[in-house]
C-alpha cells in the first residue's frame, strides 16, 4: 500500500507538471485530458473541459505526485488543493480504510468502478483532510 499526493490546479495543471518536472529532473510525464477520457453520453463534457488535464504523474526523488485541473464548475480553493491517495492491491484494505476514515466526514464518491479502477472513491474526513482510495490494478494512468 502507498500513500501519495494529489494536487489539484484551477486551468493550469499541465504548465505546473511541467515546471516541477523540469525543477525535480524527471523524465516528461504522460499527461491525460478529459477529452481523451471514454465518452459518457448521460453527462457531455463541456467544449472548455476537453484540454485540461485529468490526470498525471511525476516520481519526485522516489515519491508518487499526482496531479490534475480541477473540472470546470467545481470548486477551487488555493491551499486546500491537496488530498492523499491510498493506493493499494487489496480491495478489502481499500473497503476497510475508506469506511473508517468516512466517520463522521463527508463522502464525495462511494466506492465503484471507475475506468481508471475497479474501486474507486473519494471523501474529506472529519478533520477536513480530503482522501482518494484507489485499488491498484498495475496499470499506470
Amino acid at each position: 500500500m502507498a500513500i501519495d499526493v494529489y494536487l489539484n490546479f484551477n486551468g493550469n495543471c499541465r504548465e505546473a507538471v511541467e515546471f516541477y518536472a523540469e525543477a525535480f529532473g524527471t523524465e516528461s510525464p504522460k499527461i491525460m485530458t478529459f477529452g481523451e477520457t471514454p465518452a459518457d453520453p448521460n453527462y457531455p463534457l463541456p467544449e472548455e473541459a476537453k484540454q485540461l488535464v485529468m490526470h498525471t504523474r511525476l516520481n519526485i526523488q522516489g515519491s508518487n505526485v499526482m496531479f490534475s485541473d480541477v473540472f470546470p464548475g467545481m470548486p477551487f480553493v488555493a491551499g486546500t488543493n491537496i488530498t492523499l491517495s491510498v493506493i493499494s492491491k487489496d480491495i478489502d484494505e481499500v473497503k476497510a480504510l475508506f469506511h473508517k476514515l468516512k466517520e463522521g466526514g463527508t463522502v464525495g464518491m462511494e466506492l465503484q468502478e471507475t475506468f481508471w479502477s475497479k474501486c474507486y472513491g473519494s471523501l474529506t474526513d472529519k478533520f477536513g483532510i480530503g482522501w482518494q482510495f484507489n485499488l491498484d490494478s498495475g496499470e499506470t494512468y
